[in-house]
């Protein structure tokens, strides 16, 4: 029996939408990032791009467990010396929510050429319209 190994003439790829209102941003970043990488498919290889995509709508309606609210930041730097910046989750959460979720899930992708191009098909907005009706996408699946 020989070992199915899957081209790209076979790869499928759907549209999902998922509603981040009350969600924790851990928990949906996994599940998104999973199915960006196309590990909820019974014919996943982890040498290729076999997700799907997926918008988030809702951004701003995110939530933290425990003190992180008040407790987490993110950074950046310069790159010279003193040029590191820091901004609080609250802060961010009004300026940029957008960033908040894009980060979580790219994090838990690779990080190579092919990780990059996982993180090209996710779509993610700030308010509950997006403009990717056209797609007709799914409802994000449960079992993920």
């Amino acid at each position: 029996m020989r070992t199915y190994s899957p081209s790209a003439k076979d790869i499928t790829r759907d549209w999902y939408v998922i509603d981040a209102d009350g969600q924790t941003l851990g928990r949906l970043a996994t599940r998104v990032a999973t199915v960006l990488r196309g590990k909820h498919k019974p014919t996943f290889t982890p040498h290729m791009d076999m997700g799907d995509h997926v918008v988030v709508i809702n951004a701003d309606k995110i939530v933290v467990t425990g003190g992180k609210a008040e407790q987490k930041n993110y950074y950046s730097h310069s790159g010279f010396p003193g040029g590191i910046r820091s901004v609080p989750f609250a802060a961010m959460l009004t300026k940029q929510p957008v960033k908040i979720v894009e980060n979580a899930i790219k994090g838990m992708l690779p990080k190579t050429k092919l990780g990059n191009s996982m993180g090209t098909k996710l779509k993610v907005y700030p308010g509950a319209d997006h403009p990717h009706a056209a797609q007709q996408p799914k409802p994000f699946p449960d079992h993920v």
